[in-house]
């Protein structure tokens, strides 16, 4: 009998059901696991691994595929832990066999179909499958957090964190920071006032919510109307859909703060508008502020600021500085000093012409005249329509430089009179994109952080890619495209070295990791959100696979 549950307990072990705060801050540099966004808590999606390499890319091959059963859209970041693979998406929540791509388990995800009337880009999940002490965590469309048994699928909790009815969505998996699952919600373009929650893991407990938009009389307030629109900050905007970063040293949370709403800065007094178009830096434990950085303030084009802080140290002036890095949708690449928020540079990596610059002394942007001939009801062409869709870049700390896809379409864009319905569409804007005749849709960018310097770049003619980029010590660039390809680039010129045609669109971050010493790349495909939804529903159909490749023997 003790033999027996000896070979049971070694079994479950094998496949690591269980994980330490040790596991996600990975210093042991272990290249089988893949526990955290990003491919790290710095976000750098940056891989030491280098078997496969620019000269034996051209021998990568799938190994095994896995159908998502989903048609919404998969957007999310496999997890690799012990020998398994966790993927979720609006519909699934599965754990794969490494070895053979065969499902250990799966369990849906019993969302209010409701939610869907209300939130536009269907049931997406932009984050991975979150572990922690044998517990998988994720979000519902329909605003609730859950936490999974990770030996069996079965439902532990469930906590639901707002009503969606309200426009509020579940969209991207919580984080792990300190021993706190943090958690932030989408609703973007609706009557939403944002808000980051910190829970116990273990009970799903809440245990502190800090608003992205502060009440009146909170610090930050004197930035909203008062007498003129007093319920203004209500309604604000401010959502937080994208995954934050973790400095464990400054015990730092870094998560970026959306856009505020309406877009027509005429109904919020054409004020600050804080914490919106931000970044904070918060104390997992308590939820408190200790810094901010507001991109935009008064955001009237919808450049958000959610795209993920990524965190490097770079030598700035001779000075070794902790830094976080933001290839930001407004076509600026910033570069913050993460221990205090203090601006160190700010570069377009894009055309720009709603901004001339930003200034260095104040962090603020130098306005054109657009936004004025805006509010006069003036219809403008903006640039950028986003300098990229608020996706991971890749930092190379061998070559400090990042890696970037970039996009090149400009937005046509006009005021209208906001119609406030709760939970409904809330922009006040009506505008289209399009590329430029002749013109490409967007590059492939290298560039240095600190200066903007192009160091180069590669046309994409036909649809710009919403995918993130994946840079590896063997010289390589993993990214996808909307037409569904998976591509290696070569990191020092950009080009194609290699491709292989998905059914669907890649959307998604792609993840490298050893699996018995040997490397492998995954990534998953289908088409989903609303960009795709914009420029290629009648061209590339939808349906979710998983991919991994590895090298052919030769």
């Amino acid at each position: 009998m003790k033999n027996l549950l000896a070979a049971t307990l070694c079994f479950w072990c094998a496949f690591g059901w269980a994980q330490t705060a040790a596991d996600l801050l990975n210093k042991s540099g272990n290249t089988d696991n893949v526990t955290t966004f990003g491919m790290g808590y710095d976000l750098k999606m940056f891989s030491p691994l280098k078997q496969i390499n620019k000269s034996n890319v051209k021998r990568l091959v799938p190994v095994w595929s896995f159908s998502t059963s989903n048609d919404m859209g998969d957007l999310s970041q496999p997890t690799v832990y012990n020998g398994v693979m966790y993927v979720v998406n609006g519909n699934w929540t599965f754990a794969i066999d490494l070895a053979t791509g065969r499902q250990i388990w799966r369990t849906p995800v019993n969302f209010d179909r409701g939610a869907l009337r209300v939130a536009g880009g269907g049931a997406l999940m932009r984050g991975p499958a979150t572990i922690y002490n044998g517990k998988l965590f994720r979000e519902s469309l329909d605003a609730q957090v859950i936490a999974l048994d990770l030996k069996t699928g079965k439902e532990i909790w469930k906590q639901k964190y707002a009503d969606f009815k309200e426009g509020y969505k579940g969209v991207v998996a919580p984080m792990i920071a300190n021993g706190v699952l943090i958690a932030g919600t989408g609703g973007g373009e609706s009557t939403t006032r944002g808000f980051i929650d910190g829970y116990d893991p273990e009970t799903g407990k809440r245990l502190w919510r800090t608003w992205t938009i502060p009440a009146p009389g909170e610090k930050g307030s004197e930035t909203w109307p008062n007498a003129s629109k007093p319920d203004a900050w209500k309604y604000g905007g401010g959502s937080t859909w994208q995954a934050g970063s973790y400095d464990p040293e400054l015990d730092l949370v870094y998560m970026g703060v959306g856009n505020a709403e309406p877009y027509n800065p005429v109904y919020r007094d054409s004020a600050d508008s804080l914490y919106t178009a931000s970044v904070l830096a918060i104390r997992p434990k308590t939820g408190q502020i200790v810094w901010y950085y507001q991109y935009i303030p008064n955001d009237a084009y919808d450049f958000d600021s959610t795209a993920e802080p990524q965190l490097a140290d770079i030598t700035v002036n001779g000075q070794m500085r902790k830094v976080l890095i933001n290839a930001h949708k407004n076509g600026f690449l910033y570069v913050i000093d993460r221990t205090n928020g203090k601006l160190i540079a700010a570069n377009p990596y894009v055309k720009v012409n709603w901004a001339s610059h930003i200034d260095l002394n104040t962090g603020r942007p130098v306005l054109t005249d657009l936004l004025d001939r805006a509010k006069k009801g003036e219809t403008v062409v903006l640039y950028p329509s986003r300098g990229t869709n608020a996706t991971l870049m890749a930092i190379n700390p061998k070559t400090n430089l990042v890696y970037i896809n970039s996009w090149n379409l400009p937005r046509t864009y006009k005021y209208v009179d906001p119609k406030f319905v709760l939970g409904g569409d809330y922009t006040g804007m009506q505008s289209t994109m399009a590329v430029p005749p002749g013109e490409p849709a967007g590059y492939h960018l290298a560039l240095e952080p600190l200066t903007g310097k192009v160091v180069w770049q590669q046309p994409m003619m036909d649809f710009a890619s919403s995918a993130a980029m994946l840079a590896t010590d063997g010289g390589l660039l993993f990214t996808g495209l909307l037409t569904g390809e998976v591509v290696a680039l070569d990191q020092d010129t950009g080009q194609r070295l290699w491709q292989f045609k998905t059914g669907s669109s890649v959307n998604a971050p792609p993840i490298t990791y050893t699996y018995k010493g040997k490397q492998y790349v995954s990534v998953l495909s289908g088409r989903g959100g609303s960009v795709a939804g914009r420029f290629i529903t009648n061209s590339v159909p939808a349906g979710g696979m998983l991919w991994t490749f590895a090298l052919m023997d030769e």
